[in-house]
C-alpha cells in the first residue's frame, strides 16, 4: 500500500533529475512493476506488436476518453493503447513510447510528454508532442530535450504543465511559446473550468492552491490527495493514496467521501463531466458514471516486475 512517503520530497524539484528521479515522481502513488495484461491473439485491425500471445503493459501514466467515440485510452511506459471489442489492450499508432503527461484536448487531439521508447533515436525528454488523430500520429511541438511533463492539462484554450524536470509549472496559449511560472514539487495539477487563474497541485504536504495562474501557491491543505481532476465547478475529484475518492463542491476547502475505487493504490484520475469518471489503480483500470458510486473495470492490471 502506498502513502505520502512516496511523494518527492524538498521545497522544489531538482534542477535536473536522473532517469530514476523521474520514474520515482511519475509513480509517487503506484506499485512498482504495475502490469496490464490481456490473453488471446491480436484482433483484426490495430496491431498489439506482441505477436500471437499476451499484451504486457506497465505502468499507466494516464487516462482519457474520447469526446464522440467514448473509447477508452491509457497512456502507458510503453505506448497509448485502447480496449478492442473484446476489451483486449491494443496498441493505438505505433509509437511506443514512455507517456507520461497525458491528456484528450479535444476531438481527436491528445497532448503528452515522457521518454523515446528504447532505440529509438530521440532526446531523453519528448518534451510537449501532439496528435490529432487520436494517437495514430505524434509530432514534436516545443521542449524537446528539455522537459518532461508529469502532468497536463487543457482548459482555457491553455495548456497547463508541469514541468518535473524543472520543477515549476508552465503555461502555454499555442504550445510553442511557454510562460514559467511558479517553483513547486508536485504529482498532479488540475485547472478551475470556470477560472483560469485557479490552479491546484497536488504535493506531499496536501492540496495547494493558486489564484494567480500558478505564478504562487499556499501551503498545503489536508485532505492528501494524489491525483485530483476538475470537471464541473461543483464537480472537482480527489482520490487518496489509499484509492479514497472525495468531491468538492466549492474548490477544494471541503470535501465530501464520494466512494472507495477498487484495486488500491491510484495511478490516474480523469473527470469527464459531474458524473463520468475514470481511474486507474493497482489492479485495474475503472469507470464511473454515477459520481463515484459504483465502478466497472475496463482492463485488468496485475503487478509483474520493474520499471
Amino acid at each position: 500500500m502506498t502513502s505520502h512517503d512516496s511523494f518527492p520530497t524538498g521545497p522544489r524539484a531538482p534542477r535536473r533529475r536522473t532517469a530514476a528521479r523521474r520514474t520515482a515522481l511519475a509513480a509517487a502513488v503506484a506499485a512498482a512493476g504495475l502490469l496490464l495484461t490481456a490473453c488471446g491473439g491480436d484482433s483484426e485491425g490495430e496491431d498489439t506488436g506482441q505477436g500471437s500471445g499476451a499484451t504486457t503493459i506497465s505502468h499507466i501514466h494516464g487516462v482519457g476518453i474520447g469526446p464522440s467515440d467514448g473509447k477508452l485510452y491509457v497512456a502507458t511506459h510503453e505506448g497509448v493503447y485502447t480496449p478492442d471489442a473484446e476489451g483486449r489492450p491494443r496498441l493505438v499508432g505505433d509509437r511506443k513510447d514512455d507517456f507520461m503527461g497525458f491528456t484528450v484536448a479535444g476531438e481527436g487531439r491528445f497532448l503528452a510528454s515522457g521518454h523515446p521508447a528504447p532505440g529509438r533515436d530521440a532526446p531523453s525528454n519528448l518534451g510537449l508532442i501532439e496528435s490529432t488523430d487520436s494517437g495514430a500520429t505524434w509530432k514534436d511541438r516545443s521542449l524537446v530535450g528539455e522537459v518532461d511533463f508529469h502532468s497536463l492539462e487543457y482548459a482555457h484554450d491553455t495548456i497547463y504543465g508541469y514541468d518535473s524536470t524543472n520543477g515549476l509549472l508552465r503555461v502555454s496559449r499555442d504550445g510553442e511559446r511557454w510562460e514559467k511560472r511558479a517553483e513547486l514539487t508536485a504529482l498532479d495539477i488540475a485547472v478551475s473550468p470556470d477560472d483560469p487563474d485557479t490552479v491546484l497541485a497536488t504535493t506531499e504536504s496536501g492540496l495547494i492552491t493558486s489564484t494567480d495562474g500558478g505564478k504562487s501557491f499556499g501551503s498545503g491543505e489536508k485532505p492528501l490527495m494524489a491525483f485530483v481532476s476538475w470537471a464541473k465547478t461543483d464537480a472537482l475529484y480527489g482520490v487518496d493514496p489509499k484509492g479514497g475518492l472525495s468531491r468538492s463542491a466549492d474548490s477544494g476547502a471541503t470535501w465530501k467521501k464520494a466512494g472507495t475505487v477498487p484495486g488500491g493504490a491510484p495511478q490516474a484520475l480523469t473527470a469527464l463531466d459531474a458524473r463520468h469518471l475514470v481511474v486507474a489503480t493497482q489492479d485495474g483500470v475503472y469507470e464511473s458514471k454515477d459520481a463515484g458510486e459504483t465502478f466497472a473495470k475496463r482492463l485488468d492490471v496485475s503487478s509483474g516486475g520493474g520499471h
